[in-house]
């Protein structure tokens, strides 16, 4: 494995010291995004909540959007995560109701929504969409390729592509709904891009 794994968000495996550096800047920049929008912070009130200086800063990260995108990273996996949540091996059946942690994760998602706005536009673009886009089209295709299952690529792309943008539309408010109607909308959806592939 590479020192750094693109599994991890980017994030340096190899060196303990690193990791728990960059662990209080995403840290101490959700602490701050928690009251302030990520425009109106600074570097200056991370480094200082972190306990880091500017240039330990800069060292790790080029700008605040790339300190967010790391510290948003999980909810990528956590998405991820809860789309699949009911696989139990490649040739598991889709259940009819969606995951308890599908409903979970959006009402997660629905707490940081001002942060998740930023960083994941209407549509599904943004640096945060493009991550979410990418994994959930890789784990999508490499499942479906493993069951036997026919257009892996194409019903992976269709999936990631409908998942990153209703979840964009949804925070910025274009799509109503609470986190488990959505749960259940997104399901259903997701299922019948499975079945047309």
């Amino acid at each position: 494995m590479s020192p750094e794994d693109p599994g991890t968000g980017g994030r340096r495996t190899g060196d303990p010291r690193t990791a728990r550096t960059k662990g209080r800047l995403r840290e101490s920049l959700l602490a701050e995004c928690a009251t302030t929008p990520l425009a109106e912070v600074s570097v200056s009130a991370v480094v200082r909540r972190a306990g880091v200086g500017r240039a330990t800063f800069y060292l790790h990260y080029e700008d605040l959007t790339a300190l967010a995108v790391d510290a948003c990273a999980d909810v990528v996996h956590a998405a991820v995560d809860a789309l699949h949540a009911w696989q139990t091996g490649p040739a598991a059946l889709p259940p009819a109701r969606p995951p308890a942690a599908l409903a979970a994760f959006l009402a997660g998602a629905a707490d940081r929504a001002p942060l998740y706005r930023t960083l994941l536009l209407p549509g599904g673009g943004g640096p945060l969409g493009d991550r979410l886009h990418r994994e959930l089209r890789e784990r999508a295709r490499a499942e479906r390729a493993a069951a036997g299952a026919p257009h892996p690529e194409l019903v992976a792309s269709a999936v990631a592509a409908a998942f990153t943008g209703v979840l964009a539309d949804w925070l910025h408010g274009a799509v109503p709904a609470d986190p488990p109607a959505l749960a259940d909308h997104l399901w259903r959806l997701l299922l019948a891009l499975h079945r047309a592939g």
